[in-house]
């Protein structure tokens, strides 16, 4: 096995409080990329909402918990605080545009779904739909919303959600001898910068076992 070699080149090196001193903040490039958050909920109206968050995660196995995080109260993190539920959507290649339309800052009387062209599917254990056209969704129940704060203990403008997947929607042409193939589903994952995207390609894969 090859060594990995130290490396001693030239670093930037900064403190955030103190500025990144580059032309945009590294720090989206450089923890990614990151899955998209594509959150369906449904306001105390029945107004539907649908949006990408780029700070989004799996926390748990068994039982799978997913989270969020939204920098302000924003419509999906105040319909999930009211009504305890949201749905999760796998974002493909061929539902780029669609998600990035559902990113539209738009009043909350707007329904998103509509507004990308997208058909809402009832779900099998909530009240909220998920989108039809995508291949992969989860159902899940609020578990916690938290505000975060600084190391000062100062509250910021921003919200970490957290829920359990109480049910699963699988494209069953995605599934091959009983395992999940990924790159079939051609998701695309946030890539950091001002608008960058990765798409995930058969290519992209290797192999690695862990150590006994």
């Amino acid at each position: 096995m090859n060594r990995p070699i130290h490396r001693d080149a030239d670093m930037h090196t900064y403190e955030p409080a103190q500025g990144h001193g580059l032309a945009h903040n590294p720090f989206n490039s450089i923890v990614g990329p990151r899955p998209i958050g594509w959150i369906g909920t449904r306001n105390e109206t029945g107004t539907l909402n649908l949006a990408p968050y780029s700070f989004f995660n799996a926390f748990n196995y068994t039982p799978p918990i997913i989270g969020f995080s939204s920098t302000g109260w924003k419509h999906s993190v105040a319909n999930i605080a009211r009504t305890g539920c949201f749905t999760w959507n796998l974002v493909t290649e061929s539902l780029a545009e669609a998600m990035n339309a559902s990113s539209a800052s738009v009043e909350e009387a707007v329904d998103e779904f509509a507004l990308a062209r997208l058909t809402p599917v009832p779900s099998l254990r909530i009240d909220v739909p998920r989108v039809g056209e995508s291949p992969v969704a989860f159902e899940c129940r609020k578990l916690d919303q938290h505000r975060l704060h600084d190391l000062d203990g100062r509250e910021l403008d921003t919200w970490l959600t957290l829920g359990q997947v109480v049910a699963v929607h699988i494209d069953r042409a995605l599934i091959r001898d009983g395992v999940f193939d990924t790159a079939a589903a051609a998701p695309i994952l946030r890539a950091g910068g001002p608008g960058s995207y990765i798409r995930v390609t058969p290519e992209a894969f290797f192999e690695m076992k862990r150590p006994e």
